[in-house]
């Protein structure tokens, strides 16, 4: 039984059956995170992760939250957007309230997330900067959508 949530005639769900890849490329393919991502590699990660699709109440995709997770101690959450005509309502709120109440995301130890400008948004629901940020290490290809 998929995990929903509505919101202003929007719905929130994680039916993987509803999402919309070609939608999601689109976006995605134009965010300053994943600029120039394969449609390939985003079905991938889609297929891999837990994700709730932000849909009109005809069914059009206009949002997205995804999470990667062992669904036992970890999970990072990402690829967090709204279509900018559909700004302003509480979607990506309704989206994280999703998140925080789904089943299979609960008693996680550590929940990670990176944001550029969406910092007061993501405090509401619990995140903050790291704790020791001298322990976290990262290794990065920024270059790999361009090769």
């Amino acid at each position: 039984m998929p995990h929903e949530l509505s919101h202003a005639g929007y719905l929130v769900s994680d039916d993987p059956a509803r999402l919309d890849v070609d939608a999601i490329h689109a976006f995605l393919t134009r965010s300053y995170w994943a600029e120039g991502i394969p449609r390939d590699v985003v079905a991938r990660a889609l297929a891999h992760s837990l994700c709730l699709g932000i849909y009109t109440g005809g069914g059009e995709q206009i949002g997205l939250a995804r999470v990667v997770s062992d669904y036992a101690t970890f999970a990072y959450l990402c690829d967090v957007y709204v279509l900018e005509a559909h700004r302003g309502r509480g979607l990506a709120k309704t989206a994280l309230r999703a998140l925080t109440t789904h089943p299979s995301l609960q008693n996680l130890r550590r929940q990670h997330l990176v944001t550029q400008d969406a910092h007061g948004l993501y405090a509401q629901f619990g995140f903050a900067p790291v704790a020791h940020p001298g322990r976290h290490l990262e290794k990065r290809d920024p270059g790999v959508y361009r090769r």
